[in-house]
């Protein structure tokens, strides 16, 4: 069978070629009868997606033939949006208010540039021309009562419009709720949405209704379907047969490092010292291939679901939990299959040879960061509780040490930014923000994961084996000359050349900043100059690492792509000699479709985790109004400067909550100036406030300054 869609585009991309009906279009490409229905189906899917248009007089052509380009909406909350063109290399185009016709943020549509140009922050501007396909039939939204019927206004302020709901299809929704509401009607303009609501979540703010919120707002997946539970389910414990052919490690010993909370545990490490004084690091994966195969009902749900997702009150796992907690999960005293990676490392950290086979263990302790830094701190109690494998401990830590010396070599980037944690008590509400700690018994699994997951990618790559690589591409030139102007004025540089900035001269730069009052600032700044990570099949490095070669190999519980490549090794090494079967090129289609739906999951992954921690500190914080805090100037603008607290929330002093003054912002060195007191509030001073408002609902906290901490002013 011919490939159709390509040999569509193919044809449609002739100089030459004028848009014709689809019956003309057939006879033109010489379809044969029997691929009629196919070829028509097609030409209707590439019509739906935006691949071809159909125009007015009912001919096919290319979008970009015919001025229109197709993309995905990204509204914005002031009532306008950008398409996201789906051609690489086309810019975003402005859509105003007036333009969008009628789309909401996700859509996929149609749209044209004006022929009056005109630029928006640099960009073109347009209008919406078609809808191909609406991403917003459900909303989830506050419902208030209003003229005998009510309105939803949707919780995702990009969908900027209103849902009106009659009397008789408000589903018993009351002032307040937090309801999921399903669109019946899109009238173009600013006229509201008609709707009928489906459910009614709760009351907002609410514990567990917060996080629910966040859930249906990102539309992930929360049950599992029964028929994935049941095929979950059906999973045994290993068995004689299952072990065939695995080298049996049950007699080595091995542990698990995770957080105390921690229930899929997805890697387990061994190390040796060698004679020659090398480490033999053994890093032992859960074998998940072997319960999740590839087209299975319990592999297309992960595929769909692509990550797990971890929330403050719960995790929404990308695999049945009899599987992530249960017979995947590397448990102390139980058998479990695996995929390890052994490697030969010398004291600079160098990986020197590396074996990669199918396995069994069994984990002889299942270790907490915590208890493993107390025995590195020196514990007693705890030291003499391990007291067998507390040298090995410290051979672990000999050996991060090793390692992390060696990406530093390299140019890795390490950034500092603290993440934060919500304790919740039994009923869900938040009796605590913290900040998380990393210290040197994180710090030793992040090194041997990452050491795993370059090496595999490395034995793949200089194989020809096709494989999903985690990529993390060089800033882009705009945004190095972005941030060399930004820390200019601080005294520092990045690289005489704007196209040749390498890792090594955002380390310096990281390195020269730390410990400094703008340290905060001119990290994040370099933070929003990194490209964002993506899965592809296309081997391009990772700019953050250093490195060339790099995938996610360690964590298939809970990543997709991770699954992926455990499914490449075990084929590459069930073949003779090293050589691989494409399938005639088939394998790396599918390793390519799995790479764009894992990067999207992961991202609206990151999305609702962010939100939903933010939803528990905003509750936390509303319930400490008038209290005091200490904290440090995080960022200074020219209506106030923002404070970060030891327990990582952020919150704006106004200056209209300063004394009655005149202030003046200065852009180059980030400081606000008050003109008569000569007060000056810089990045990093040490300051006292007081929680005065917050806004649960948009997120936001208001802090009152009440002083430096030192108890003087900070003249300029």
């Amino acid at each position: 069978m011919r490939e159709l869609r390509r040999d569509i585009l193919e044809y449609m991309d002739q100089k030459d070629y004028q848009p014709l009906r689809a019956e003309d279009l057939a006879a033109a490409m010489d379809v044969a009868e029997g691929e009629l229905p196919a070829f028509f189906r097609t030409l209707r899917d590439m019509e739906l997606d935006g691949s071809v248009v159909l125009s007015r007089k009912k001919r096919y052509g290319l979008c970009r033939h015919m001025g229109l380009v197709s993309g995905r909406v990204e509204g914005k909350s002031g009532g306008y949006a950008f398409l996201i063109p789906d051609e690489k290399n086309r810019g975003d185009i402005f859509l105003p208010a007036d333009g969008l016709r009628g789309a909401l943020h996700n859509d996929r549509v149609l749209a044209r540039v004006v022929q009056e140009q005109r630029f928006v922050n640099g960009k073109d501007e347009g209008e919406v021309v078609r809808i191909l396909n609406r991403a917003n039939g459900e909303i989830i939204g506050v419902f208030r009562r209003e003229n005998g019927g009510g309105v939803v206004t949707p919780e995702d302020k990009r969908v900027f419009r209103e849902v009106a709901v009659a009397k008789s299809r408000s589903g018993g929704a009351d002032d307040g709720d937090v309801v999921v509401v399903r669109v019946t009607s899109w009238p173009e303009g600013n006229a509201p949405l008609k709707g009928t609501v489906k459910e009614v979540i709760g009351r907002r703010n609410q514990p567990g209704t917060d996080m629910e919120t966040v859930i249906r707002k990102y539309q992930l997946r929360e049950e599992f379907p029964e028929k994935v539970l049941r095929a979950a389910a059906l999973c045994a414990e290993p068995a004689e047969e299952d072990l065939k052919g695995r080298v049996d490690l049950r007699e080595r010993l091995l542990m698990t490092i995770d957080g105390a909370d921690a229930r899929d545990l997805d890697d387990a490490v061994s190390l040796e010292i060698a004679a020659n004084g090398h480490f033999l690091l053994g890093v032992h994966i859960a074998d998940v291939s072997h319960y999740v195969t590839a087209g299975s009902a319990l592999d297309k749900e992960a595929y769909r679901r692509g990550t797990s997702v971890y929330f403050p009150d719960r995790v929404l796992p990308m695999l049945p939990p009899a599987l992530s907690n249960g017979i995947c999960s590397l448990h102390p005293g139980v058998d479990r299959l695996t995929l390890s990676c052994e490697m030969e490392i010398d004291e600079k950290g160098r990986v020197l040879r590396h074996r990669l086979f199918e396995s069994v263990i069994r984990s002889a302790y299942r270790m907490t960061y915590d208890d493993v830094n107390a025995v590195l701190r020196g514990d007693e109690t705890l030291s003499e509780r391990f007291a067998d494998i507390r040298g090995l401990l410290f051979d672990f830590d000999r050996l991060r040490e090793a390692l992390n010396k060696r990406r530093e070599r390299r140019g890795a980037l390490t950034f500092h930014f603290a993440e934060a944690k919500a304790v919740l008590d039994e009923n869900g509400e938040t009796v605590d923000i913290v900040r998380r700690r990393q210290d040197r018994a994180e710090g030793i699994i992040e090194e041997c994961m990452i050491a795993a997951n370059e090496t595999v990618a490395a034995h793949c790559f200089y194989r020809d084996i096709p494989l999903i690589y985690r990529v993390h591409d060089r800033p882009e030139d705009e945004k190095t000359l972005e941030l060399a102007a930004l820390i200019a004025p601080f005294g520092y540089t990045l690289s005489r050349r704007s196209d040749d900035v390498r890792p090594a001269h955002f380390q310096k730069l990281l390195a020269k900043i730390e410990g400094r009052p703008e340290q905060g600032l001119l990290e994040m700044m370099t933070l929003r100059t990194m490209s964002h990570a993506v899965y592809t099949t296309e081997n391009r490095g990772h700019f953050g690492l250093a490195s060339k070669c790099y995938c996610h190999f360690t964590s298939p519980i809970r990543r997709y792509p991770d699954l992926c490549v455990h499914r490449v090794v075990k084929a590459a090494l069930a073949m003779e000699r090293g050589s691989f079967d494409d399938d005639g090129g088939r394998l790396a289609r599918r390793l390519g479709d799995a790479a764009v739906q894992s990067s999207g999951a992961e991202r609206t992954a990151e999305d609702a985790e962010r939100e939903a921690l933010e939803a528990k500190m905003a509750l936390y914080m509303a319930s400490r109004i008038d209290e005091e805090f200490d904290g440090v100037i995080s960022g200074v603008a020219s209506y106030g400067f923002f404070v970060e607290l030891e327990n990582t929330v952020n919150g704006l002093v106004h200056v209209s909550d300063l004394e009655m003054d005149e202030y003046e912002y200065h852009h180059h060195t980030k400081t606000l100036l008050a003109k008569k007191s000569r007060v000056c509030y810089r990045l990093g001073d040490a300051v006292r406030v007081a929680v005065s408002r917050v806004n649960v609902d948009e997120r936001l906290i208001d802090f009152t300054f009440l002083g430096f901490r030192d108890q003087t002013a900070k003249e300029e």
